[in-house]
This record gives C-alpha cells, structure tokens and sequence, in this order.
C-alpha cells in the first residue's frame, strides 16, 4: 500500500447527504475514504454510491457480497456469517457498508472504504469495506463488504447517506493513495 495523502474532509452534524464531487480523478489509483463517529438520528443504516457524471445523478451500477461478525454486551449471543440480504447484483441503489447503527451518545460505527482505479475507462470499479459498530441491539458489530461498480466510464463522485434519508453526525476524509 502507498502513503495515503488527505485530499478533503466533510464534517457532517445533522446532515442527510455527504458527497465528494470533486478531487477524485486520475491523480490517484486509490482512493480511500475513512468514516468516523457515524451516529445516525435513529438507529440506521450507512450507504454508499457513485456517480459519472460529477454527482448530478448516482445509481451506478453495482455487485457486491457481505458477511459480519458481531457480538451481544451481554453475551446472549455471537455470530460470524455470510449476510445475503445486504448483497446486491446489478442494483442501481445505494449500497450498503454497516447496518443497524445505534442512534444513543455511545453507539456509532467507523470504518474505511477502499475505492481502485475509479477514473479507468477500460475496467470496473473494485472497493472493499470494513466497519465497526455499537449497534441499537447493544451488540458490536464488524461489517465486511467488497464489490465492484460495472461501468467502464470514469467514476468522479461519491455520496454517503443513511437509509432512509435520515440526518446523521459523521466525519468523512477523503484520501488519495498513489
């Protein structure tokens, strides 16, 4: 792995929508974005979704796979499990990277989303994800999801928002790795 460079940072405080519409380009081959303290207004999911044309639309095109571990506080319960209902095959919605996320002053989830090569014309677009949560159910949760974005034309935006266009808390940092 290269030496990641900051290139932005949006602080979100009960916002719907996060987007990067610019700065990801040819510059880098990687880019990585590192998430923390999302803590949705209701307990929440955090998603994901791309743009080709500068964030006036999003709704690329997109395949990926989920599994989780997670663990109850009071150890009712634990599990390591491939999730097919986070899985999407050729959907056009936005994409699921961490469910369930409490919306109480100690529970929130962080995470990193690796993003390659968005701005070939001649591949798809690969990412993987990993996030940690405390989530509404008082369990931690660790969220693993990769996939790819079938397009061939160059990705330029990025948007991050909970389901349900619910406001959320979060500080989202844009980085390039070359």
């Amino acid at each position: 792995m290269g030496i990641p460079t900051l290139i932005t940072t949006n602080t979100e405080s009960g916002d719907a929508l996060s987007a990067f519409t610019s700065s990801i380009d040819s510059t880098y081959d990687e880019y990585m974005f590192v998430i923390y303290n999302f803590n949705p207004t209701s307990g929440s999911n955090f998603l994901w979704q791309a743009s080709t044309d500068g964030g006036s639309n999003y709704g690329v095109t997109a395949t990926t796979t989920a599994f989780d571990a997670h663990h109850f506080e009071d150890g009712s319960a634990t599990s390591l499990a491939y999730d097919t209902g986070q899985d999407q095959a050729q959907s056009t919605g936005n994409i699921n990277l961490q469910w369930s996320t409490g919306s109480g002053a100690d529970e929130s989830s962080s995470g990193i989303i690796h993003l390659f090569s968005p701005s070939s014309t001649t591949y798809v677009k690969h990412f993987y994800s990993r996030f940690s949560a405390y989530r509404g159910d008082d369990a931690n949760t660790h969220a693993f999801v990769s996939g790819y974005f079938n397009t061939t034309s160059a990705i330029n935006a990025v948007k991050f928002v909970a389901d349900s266009a619910m406001d959320f808390d979060a500080v989202i940092q844009m980085y390039g790795i070359s």
